[in-house]
């Protein structure tokens, strides 16, 4: 697992998995194995949650642990809950793990509760709604794995709330660097740059 540096006591992996794969229910020793089974779930998440669940109305830090739960539950034993161990990449540190508990209260509070829903919404309100809340939930990444994707299923919630196609985030991908220092922007509440990457996001899709 080198694309975080861990510490805390739920950095367990996968016996016989030369240290590359995450303890799990499913006995998965192969990366790739995994990617593969995460990737199916998920699909399997977006069809439940976009075409038969979607929220009518404001998004709560609840329906976040339960997406998470439900897409993970079967492959790992902390799936919905927030994570217990300090992550770190890069040498940029999310927030620490015995904060997390109180800064998603706050995230629900003060961000959740004011950016949705996005129902009614005008394309540059609602994509500042993403843009901030995108920035806000990485910043934190409170989930031991997964936060790029639940924050990319969150965007698209808010995106087909406001009457929009779920994103497309291939510029995203080709420009990660840059995608990397938007995020980075939002610890001084700069949220421009990432405003530019769910326009671009927004008009592909």
């Amino acid at each position: 697992m080198s694309r975080y540096d861990i510490s805390g006591s739920q950095g367990a992996l996968q016996t016989g998995s030369e240290g590359k794969v995450l303890e799990n229910r499913l006995g998965i020793t192969r990366a790739d194995d995994m990617d593969e089974a995460e990737l199916v779930l998920l699909q399997k998440l977006y069809v439940s949650v976009l075409r038969d669940h979607l929220p009518p109305g404001r998004i709560s830090a609840l329906h976040l642990k339960r997406w998470h739960r439900r897409w993970l539950g079967n492959v790992y034993d902390w799936a919905g809950q927030y994570r217990t161990v300090n992550m770190s990449k890069d040498g940029f540190p999310f927030a620490p793990a015995a904060q997390l508990p109180r800064l998603m209260q706050l995230f629900d509070s003060d961000y959740l509760s004011r950016y949705t829903p996005c129902k009614g919404m005008g394309v540059e309100e609602l994509v500042e709604a993403i843009a901030v809340i995108h920035v806000e939930f990485i910043l934190m990444h409170p989930f031991r794995e997964g936060n790029g994707r639940i924050s990319r299923l969150l965007a698209d919630v808010m995106a087909v709330q406001g009457g929009r196609e779920p994103l497309d985030y291939s510029s995203w991908e080709r420009n990660k660097a840059s995608y990397v220092g938007a995020i980075q922007k939002g610890m001084d509440c700069d949220y421009a740059p990432m405003r530019y990457w769910v326009s671009q996001a927004m008009e592909a899709a």
